[in-house]
């Protein structure tokens, strides 16, 4: 697979981190500031600070969310009441070191299942998020904790 190049820089984030997982971390123009922990779970003290998949949780669900909307939106379709729950999974790979695997799932109240599943599909084709894992990291994606493959092929079915 190859880069594909932006064509233009609509917004550039820097953050500074220092101290790794047990660190600090801030953006430069400090409109975020966090403290990092590692948790238990991966041999950490645990403590009050965030770690990188809990950040990335939040932000690619927010940008994954936003795209659906847009998409959502230019249908005429009321995705506004959608609620994403995103989950960033970390572990050892069969090549060594360790790898991520992302869950993304829909509630969306006001939309027909397997519109909802047709909607993320779409978003995932767009989502900046999506286009910079994909094939990298699994990525799954349900509404109500369907798989939106199955979510539209009992849709299909109905019919």
């Amino acid at each position: 697979m190859s880069v594909i190049p932006l064509r233009r820089i609509l917004y550039t984030a820097e953050a500074i981190t220092e101290g790794g997982r047990s660190g600090h971390g801030r953006t430069t123009d400090g409109r975020l500031e966090v403290e990092l922990a590692v948790p238990e779970d991966m041999g950490g003290k645990g403590g009050p600070g965030t770690n990188p998949e809990q950040l990335f949780a939040i932000a690619y669900g927010a940008c994954f969310q936003s795209t659906m909307l847009a998409i959502a939106q230019g249908r005429k379709l009321d995705a506004g009441d959608a609620r994403f729950t995103s989950r960033v999974d970390i572990g050892p790979t069969a090549h060594g070191g360790f790898g991520l695997r992302v869950a993304l799932d829909v509630h969306a109240p006001h939309l027909a299942p397997a519109e909802a599943a047709r909607l993320m599909a779409e978003a995932d084709q767009r989502c900046p998020y999506s286009n910079a894992t994909r094939g990298n990291i699994q990525i799954m994606l349900t509404v109500d904790g369907t798989p939106i493959e199955k979510v539209v092929k009992n849709d299909q079915g109905a019919a």
